[in-house]
């Protein structure tokens, strides 16, 4: 077995490596000793000659190591075998409905770069770094053998694997079958499109908090802006909001949202609208439009720290917006789905929009992303989403 290269820290600083966060970045890095191929695994070293990690390395990315034990063992088939039993062992022991989940979550799963989602007896995989779509066939091996699944979806053409020098592509790994198909949360349908739709086709990160909506939106009116496939509206509905308006500005979402209300026979009480959801928000409150409940659950508006200024003032456009529409008595439900917009930004951000609304708020719920989705305490990254409730006065 030939030795494996050595990352050398440099000597400065503190590096987050020391602290649990499972990335090195190339600026960290003082030298490598030995051979490597990128892809390749690595044992990282502190100044001090500690051993930090065994990871997968990558010039071409920023991340230059990605981190897979904290312990000197082989990185072979078994060891993937152990991880994604666990992962699934975790879903099992938390999850009401274990069936329909993010199964593996990249970094919180420690198994950086892998996304698998289960969508009943289909499993859409994403490898979305180097280091692990060198295990792809391995992994997909031992996802069929523990959860002998009818259908393996890859859905591999996210924009991030051109920076890790892999080319996008997507298609059925095991088996043929429909690309639409049907998930089941909260004992409610919805279709989710592997093949087009958002990420994987449908969010799994806001079941828990979606469930929430049957505090407060019983014979409602409900705007849902942003709604995607309709997966909070047509709760709304199902929870007994009177009306509920879907805004979204795709036109394939939209179909989807009309089929999944259908689906859960709350048609009658749902509209859905393409247009742009910040025109429509400006367009509403100058017009004085009032709800009972109005939902913000934008995509991300900040992607790097260097965008956060103007994803601030986005979102306090849209918060300020929806606020003037909420009646006096109603709820806002906000959600923020970016790392970067930091959980006390994002709540000051809100705050700011309240007082400039002449609105009092008062906070029912500040929540993150279900359980499938679960964080690393060392590496905010992974703690992403908020999910914010305020009652409107």
């Amino acid at each position: 077995m030939h030795a494996i290269p050595k990352v050398q820290l440099k000597r400065h600083g503190r590096h987050g490596c020391e602290t649990g966060h499972p990335w090195i970045y190339e600026s960290e890095i003082d030298y490598v000793k030995g051979k490597y191929s990128p892809g390749d695994v690595v044992d990282v070293y502190n100044s001090r000659q500690q051993f930090m990690g065994r990871g997968y390395i990558n010039p071409r990315s920023q991340i230059a190591v990605r981190l897979l034990s904290r312990q000197e063992e082989p990185i072979d088939r078994t060891f993937f075998e152990r991880r994604i039993a666990h992962a699934w062992q975790y879903r099992q022991r938390f999850l009401a409905e274990p069936e329909y989940c993010r199964l593996i979550f990249t970094e919180a799963d420690f198994l950086p770069g892998l996304v698998v989602d289960k969508f009943g007896s289909c499993l859409v995989i994403q490898t979305l770094a180097l280091g692990m779509d060198i295990y792809k066939d391995w992994i997909v091996s031992i996802l069929d053998e523990l959860l002998q699944p009818e259908l393996i979806y890859e859905r591999n053409d996210a924009p991030v694997r051109t920076i890790e020098g892999l080319p996008l592509q997507k298609g059925f790994l095991k088996g043929q079958g429909d690309t639409l198909l049907t998930v089941r949360e909260n004992g409610l349908l919805f279709q989710a499109d592997i093949e087009n739709g958002q990420k994987t086709g449908f969010f799994y990160d806001q079941r828990e908090n979606r469930r929430l909506l049957a505090n407060f939106v019983a014979g409602a009116e409900v705007l849902d802006c942003f709604c995607f496939t309709g997966s909070f509206a047509v709760h709304a509905a199902a929870y007994g909001a009177r009306q509920v308006t879907g805004v979204d500005i795709s036109a394939a979402a939209l179909e989807i949202a009309a089929r999944n209300a259908q689906l859960n026979q709350v048609s009658e009480r749902c509209e859905f609208l393409e247009a742009n959801a910040f025109d429509l928000l400006r367009e509403y409150s100058d017009a004085g439009r009032l709800y009972d409940t109005v939902i913000l659950d934008p995509p991300a508006f900040t992607k790097s720290r260097a965008s956060v200024d103007s994803a601030a003032r986005g979102y306090k456009e849209i918060n300020l917006r929806g606020l003037k529409m909420i009646r006096p008595g109603g709820f806002l439900v906000t959600c923020s789905c970016s790392f970067h917009m930091n959980r006390d930004l994002f709540h000051s951000i809100v705050a700011e929009a309240a007082a400039d609304a002449r609105r009092t708020v008062r906070e029912v719920a500040y929540l993150s992303q279900a359980k499938d989705h679960p964080s690393l305490p060392a590496a905010p990254e992974t703690n992403y989403l908020k999910f914010l409730v305020l009652e409107v006065q």
